[in-house]
């Protein structure tokens, strides 16, 4: 773990006090599972309550919330599944597109949900790439649809919204345009619900030796293209929570989970904050789990607790050459070695070291029932209509 503090950490020509991070309360009237109105979670933290073990986690059904099929060949499915089968753990494949959507990605996520159903739930997307054009918003319907018809319970939008697209004039496009609402409202009124990826870690305003953990740093390294830090012309870090923020405000009936904690991985308060301003808001964990680790770590653990239903196991493994850049034999080897460090995290409280991050730290030790729905419970309520 960074013996730096946080304050340490930011750099002083980006750094975002906590004022600036509040946004005006609403009343919203949120969905969950069954279409009624989701309340505000209010339980205490209850640290006494009955835990699992490592393999009692490991037997129990599972679904990773936030996974990715691409390129997967026929000959790769069976030690796949096989292998998610020895976790218990159903995959749900979510399609990224925008810019350059690849409709093969769609194609495989219907065709592996017909075939293995329960064991692959999925989300589309739609395409940016006639952004502007007065069919855009027909074509970005219609692909919707043909997903809905073909099982999709969820449409995920991504971060070039924000980072990549832009008008004529150069001004880049923000979640909150007011173009985008007929597709939210299109995905609302079909009852399903929008996965976004908006923005980026904070740390990706930050130079490389400067961020906190060690995923972000070889990410940014290796994608210097979304290392914002590099490209100062692309917006701000808090423009895209406040973008997204807005999107809330607007459409109080939507449910919206937000990929990788939010993009407010960096502080549990933050999370919190717009938990309690926002029912209709989950988040999943996929590849910033490690953010939990370099927090205080009764903090994150009270947090867990206390929104346990608003938070949802996920890790960004994929299957397929188009995604690993790898065989199969790897692909596994990471699957196993993710869930296994995983489990230990969540379950126990033992001292752990993972490469994420520097310095070691302990376990969450969470209770069975937090546990139940991080990592199965909360996928029935989030994304209503999933295969079970």
């Amino acid at each position: 773990m960074y013996k730096k503090s946080e304050k340490e950490l930011i750099n002083r020509r980006i750094f975002i006090g906590k004022s600036l991070l509040g946004v005006a309360a609403i009343t919203a009237a949120g969905c969950s599972g069954d279409g009624g109105k989701q309340e505000k979670s209010t339980a205490a933290p209850q640290a006494k309550q009955a835990g699992m073990t490592v393999e009692e986690l490991k037997k129990m059904v599972k679904i990773d919330s936030h996974t990715h099929l691409n390129g997967l060949k026929p000959e790769e499915e069976a030690p796949l599944f096989a292998t998610l089968k020895e976790h218990n753990m159903r995959w749900f494949d979510i399609c990224t597109g925008g810019m350059k959507l690849d409709y093969d990605k769609i194609k495989l996520a219907a065709s592996m949900h017909r075939k293995y159903g329960p064991w692959v739930n999925w989300a589309t997307c739609f395409s940016l790439e006639n952004w502007g054009a007065a069919e855009w918003r027909q074509d970005a319907i219609k692909t919707m649809w043909e997903g809905f018809e073909a099982g999709a319970v969820a449409v995920k939008v991504w971060k070039e919204i924000g980072m990549v697209l832009k008008d004529p004039d150069g001004t880049y496009v923000m979640i909150d345009d007011e173009r985008f609402d007929p597709i939210f409202d299109y995905i609302e009124s079909n009852g399903k619900t929008l996965v976004a990826h908006i923005g980026e870690p904070r740390n990706c305003w930050l130079p490389l030796e400067e961020m906190t953990v060690n995923n972000d740093r070889l990410y940014f390294k290796e994608h210097p293209q979304y290392h914002s830090y590099l490209h100062p012309e692309i917006p701000h870090y808090i423009k895209h929570i406040e973008a997204r923020d807005r999107v809330l405000d607007k459409h109080p009936g939507l449910r919206l989970v937000g990929c990788h904690l939010g993009s407010l991985e960096y502080d549990v308060d933050e999370l919190a904050k717009r938990f309690d301003k926002y029912p209709n808001f989950a988040v999943d964990l996929a590849a910033r789990i490690c953010h939990f680790q370099v927090q205080d770590r009764d903090k994150v653990r009270d947090f867990c607790i206390r929104y346990s239903d608003r938070i949802l196991y996920g890790t960004d493994l994929g299957a397929g050459y188009k995604y690993m850049k790898t065989g199969i034999d790897e692909t596994i080897e990471k699957i196993n070695t993710t869930y296994e460090k995983d489990y230990r995290y969540f379950a126990t409280d033992e001292e752990m070291e993972v490469w994420e991050v520097d310095g070691s730290f302990r376990g969450l030790a969470l209770p069975k029932s937090v546990l139940k729905n991080m990592f199965h419970d909360n996928m029935l309520k989030w994304y209503p209509g999933i295969t079970v």
